[in-house]
């Protein structure tokens, strides 16, 4: 079986993880191991049918752990002065984004956000209706995870699904620019998150 991180992803994540908890605590540690169990989980989804697409990513480098994880660490850094709400909106949108990418393949018609026309599967920049209620599922689930972590109330975690939501939609916008050369899958999960995490800032 093929192992979800190189070497070099393994170790990143490891210290990534050792910061989160010094700083955030157990809480924050938690939600960002499930957000990587998550992970683990849909992307080994019917793997066999996105490896006869050509899609499957089974062994991902500290490239995608950098872009998914920088700023969530960076939030736990600075939670003892700006709370959680930024770091759990922002695991949010990169949960989104995961399991829109990963289970959005593998159903509907793909709509490029380009022109609106048919895309491939896999296309970056490319949307679909299964991949968009995948994305509210995935940052739901966080929000929920979090009224239990950090007793945020159910209006919060129903915010905190929705800015994850909103974070996967641009994540898709900005995939357009990828597919025509400017930026990469790590630019554009980086912003999934830095968008998750400015909604984090804004609520109340």
């Amino acid at each position: 079986m093929a192992k979800p991180l190189d070497k070099e992803g393994i170790i990143l994540a490891f210290v990534m993880g050792i910061i989160i908890y010094f700083f955030g605590g157990w809480q924050y540690l938690i939600l960002m191991l499930c957000f990587f169990a998550f992970a683990l989980v849909v992307t080994g989804y019917e793997h066999g049918i996105k490896r006869e697409m050509g899609i499957y990513e089974h062994e991902r480098g500290w490239e995608n752990v950098l872009s998914n994880g920088f700023l969530p660490t960076i939030l736990a850094i600075l939670s003892p002065s700006i709370g959680p709400l930024p770091f759990i909106a922002c695991v949010a949108a990169v949960s989104a984004d995961k399991f829109g990418s990963e289970v959005g393949v593998l159903g509907g018609d793909p709509i490029s956000l380009a022109d609106l026309k048919p895309a491939k599967p896999g296309t970056s920049g490319a949307v679909t209706m299964m991949g968009t209620v995948a994305s509210l599922a995935g940052a739901t689930t966080i929000g929920l995870i979090a009224m239990y972590l950090f007793g945020i109330n159910a209006t919060v975690a129903l915010i905190i699904g929705l800015a994850g939501l909103l974070g996967s939609i641009v994540d898709s916008a900005f995939g357009v620019l990828e597919e025509r050369g400017l930026g990469t899958k790590g630019t554009t999960n980086f912003i999934c998150s830095l968008v998750g995490a400015i909604i984090g800032f804004l609520i109340k």
